[in-house]
């Protein structure tokens, strides 16, 4: 009889939820998850110890957690479809218990120069998506237009900017992330110390006209810009930071461009009103590996070109870094705290 008890103890307890601490979400994997050049996510498997497995035939990638620390890692796959539906393969899996866990996205992105430089991790304030809009061939736009591509539900390029709501995005055009826990990771974070190499120093020389472009990798805060079309060049940067500009009413300055990061504040946002989610626990952390635009001596199409074949991206490398020694920093304080922060987000001192 004690044996039955005992075994029908362990089916029990076996059943029980994994309590999450932190979701550590990554993007894309290179290869493979371990022993060949990292990706986002590889770094994190290893250094982290994220060594059982759950099968997640419902997403893009299998799930990895580390059991003892209450650390999992996830890739969502490129693109706002994928990563829409990984986070919500997470959120609705019973085998996890997500109620009180943070959420860090930690992955690379382009960076406007006029900002800062390739290497660079900036901590998100607001994430803008870049695909909602109208758009009007440029070829066929009124000549008073600056631009053929203009939100939603207006006639003109940022008309109605004063009836754009940040804290109420009904489409999903702008989420505003928790600030005091964005600003206490960037307060823990500031002082490290970033990888550069020369090849960064050569690419990073010819952006003459921007002395942020300029400088040595550092840690920042700013606004991300969250599209499928990976865009580039001089015009697309002016547009960006007049989009982000316009869907934050000027409370947001775009910094970083990526793809996913609608996407998972969209699901998010979903398990939150479900109660399985808590998404004012949610960082998210890009590290450049690349500028948004060209440099004075290169037209758009050249630069383009020479980043994405030969020794192109020359941050890539670094900015993966980047991405686990940052990041890495607020993972650790939330387990090693965990007794504190399971009740309350910290906030900067």
């Amino acid at each position: 009889m004690m044996n039955v008890l005992s075994s029908n103890a362990l089916a029990i307890e076996e059943k029980q939820p994994m309590e999450v601490k932190v979701v550590v979400v990554s993007m894309f994997e290179i290869g493979d998850d371990e022993g060949d050049a990292p990706g986002e996510f590889q770094l994190w498997k290893t250094r982290k110890k994220l060594t059982t497995r759950y099968p997640l035939p419902h997403g893009f990638h299998d799930v990895y957690a580390n059991t003892e620390t209450g650390v999992i890692g996830i890739v969502t796959g490129m693109g706002i479809a994928r990563a829409s539906a990984a986070i919500m393969a997470l959120g609705l899996d019973p085998r996890f218990d997500l109620s009180k866990a943070y959420w860090l996205v930690a992955g690379i992105a382009g960076v406007d120069p006029a900002d800062n430089t390739i290497g660079s991790a900036i901590w998100t304030d607001y994430v803008v998506d870049g695909d909602l809009a109208h758009q009007i061939d440029a070829r066929e736009i009124p000549s008073a237009w600056s631009t053929g591509y203009f939100p939603l539900f207006t006639h003109a390029p940022y008309e109605n900017a004063e009836l754009v709501d940040v804290s109420h995005s009904p489409n999903g055009e702008v989420y505003a992330l928790n600030l005091p826990l964005a600003k206490w990771a960037y307060s823990l974070t500031k002082d490290t110390k970033l990888l550069n190499n020369e090849a960064m120093d050569a690419l990073r020389a010819k952006y003459t006209n921007s002395a942020n472009a300029k400088a040595l990798p550092n840690v920042s805060i700013g606004s991300h810009l969250s599209a499928s079309t990976f865009w580039h060049g001089e015009k697309l940067n002016t547009w960006a930071n007049n989009w982000v500009a316009y869907w934050t009413q000027g409370k947001g300055n775009f910094v970083t461009s990526g793809m996913e990061d609608s996407a998972t504040l969209q699901s998010l946002s979903y398990l939150d009103n479900a109660g399985l989610v808590d998404k004012d626990r949610l960082l998210i952390l890009r590290t450049a590996s690349n500028f948004t635009m060209q440099p004075p001596s290169l037209s758009a199409a050249e630069n383009l070109k020479l980043e994405s074949s030969g020794d192109g991206y020359a941050a890539m490398g670094a900015a993966i870094e980047a991405a686990y020694n940052v990041g890495s920093q607020v993972t650790d304080y939330f387990v090693k705290h965990w007794g504190t922060v399971n009740d309350k987000p910290p906030v900067a001192r």
